[in-house]
């Protein structure tokens, strides 16, 4: 069973079938990463913000989460390259010789170009934000004489999205996410074979109205945000 399951993420299907179910997992990530962060709004401080920030790194789930996740993004990356790599490979060489917006969309023809800006991204702002999370030294803050020390990171995510530079690129970066979904969301019940004419229309709506729209859309809009109210 082991060398048959070593075989199958070996094969090309196998790194589809990889690629798919990494990505919906993902997909499942940005909701909960979405509406943790829609705290950032609330007029209090960032009592709520901190908070929740609070509960993401101390809870033993979550934190288990958190490892997967890490994981599954690392494996999803790779597992990306490897894809394109091999399309590549495989390619008829008059292939480029052919009208591929007739049979394609854009996104779906550049998933490595913004695949690999979403990583450059995710760089930048783990260092920015995880990585000071855990291993920077933050200012602290208590709320209603609560025992409880925060790590205050609200103080750090406004003082990253006041500067220009970041929040242009967060924005920029929120359009690569954008296109990224409206191809891998749909793609990715397609590559486990579930299409049928009944709910398959529900799926490519939800991948463009949510996936596609809404959550880069509120993402883009919290740099925006404290940028102009800076």
């Amino acid at each position: 069973m082991a060398t048959v399951s070593a075989g199958l993420f070996k094969s090309s299907l196998g790194r589809k079938y990889l690629m798919a179910l990494s990505g919906l997992f993902l997909c499942t990530f940005l909701i909960v990463h979405c509406i943790g962060n829609l705290q950032l709004f609330k007029d209090d401080g960032g009592q709520a913000f901190n908070e929740y920030t609070y509960f993401m790194t101390h809870n033993p789930l979550i934190k288990i989460v958190s490892y997967v996740n890490y994981a599954l993004i690392l494996l999803h990356v790779i597992d990306g390259f490897s894809l394109l790599a091999a399309n590549r490979r495989a390619r008829p060489q008059g292939y480029a010789n052919v009208d591929q917006s007739k049979s394609s969309t854009w996104s779906s023809r550049n998933m490595g170009i913004l695949g690999t800006l979403i990583l450059t991204f995710l760089i930048i702002h783990m260092r920015t934000f995880w990585f000071e999370m855990h291993f920077g030294t933050m200012p602290t803050v208590t709320y209603d004489g609560s025992d409880i020390l925060y790590k205050d990171m609200y103080t750090i995510v406004v003082a990253a999205f006041a500067q220009a530079w970041y929040a242009i690129l967060y924005v920029i970066c929120m359009f690569a996410l954008a296109f990224h979904l409206f191809h891998g969301f749909q793609s990715a019940f397609q590559s486990l074979g579930l299409n049928h004419h009944t709910y398959t229309p529900v799926i490519k709506a939800l991948g463009v109205g949510v996936f596609a729209i809404l959550i880069p859309a509120l993402f883009a809009a919290m740099p925006l945000f404290f940028l102009l109210n800076n």
